[in-house]
């Protein structure tokens, strides 16, 4: 990324709210026309850690579970949170196989995403997972109603144009992966 000038001071700050996942400050700024305001962060103390298992036959699995934060029942790329201290592809690995009992042989990082870059600091890693052996998934207890679906890449990227899938992280994976493929 290229560097540039910030124009934006900041005056003070402060915490308004923690838990162990995020951090919240209010700052009061100048902003780049030179007048006052508050600006809001939300801090994230993981990454968000996002794969697309790939088999041969070009099918990846997607999970679906209820987001209380939206109110919605969300069909998503397999994902999860990742310790800042903790290798990006630990944190994979660990993520595929908890959700989707996948495992895979062959790794490639495709890319990374700013998720909300204009209230928060939260970093998407991505994966691609390939080469699959099915096991037995290991749920967290906030995953008990997931479901586990097998489509081929071109349906959940039509699932992601028909607003079916809007996670952020999982639609711009699939639409990375779908390119890659050549689809």
């Amino acid at each position: 990324m290229k560097k540039v000038a910030n124009l934006w001071k900041k005056i003070s700050s402060r915490q308004v709210y923690d838990n162990p996942w995020i951090n919240v400050e209010e700052h009061q700024v100048l902003n780049p026309a030179g007048k006052p305001g508050i600006y809001g962060k939300v801090h994230f103390k993981n990454k968000a850690i996002g794969i697309i298992p790939i088999n041969e036959k070009d099918e990846t699995w997607l999970v679906g579970q209820y987001r209380y934060t939206l109110d919605v029942w969300s069909w998503e790329i397999p994902e999860g949170g990742g310790a800042l201290s903790t290798d990006p592809l630990i944190s994979a690995k660990r993520e595929l196989k908890e959700e989707t009992g996948l495992e895979a042989e062959k790794w490639t990082k495709i890319g990374q995403a700013h998720l909300s870059n204009s209230v928060s600091d939260e970093e998407g890693i991505l994966f691609v997972a390939e080469n699959l052996t099915e096991g037995r998934s290991e749920r967290e207890d906030t995953e008990a109603d997931m479901k586990i679906k097998k489509v081929h890449l071109k349906d959940a990227v039509d699932m992601v144009i028909k607003g079916e899938i809007t996670d952020s992280l999982s639609v711009i994976g699939l639409l990375m992966v779908a390119r890659i493929k050549g689809y």
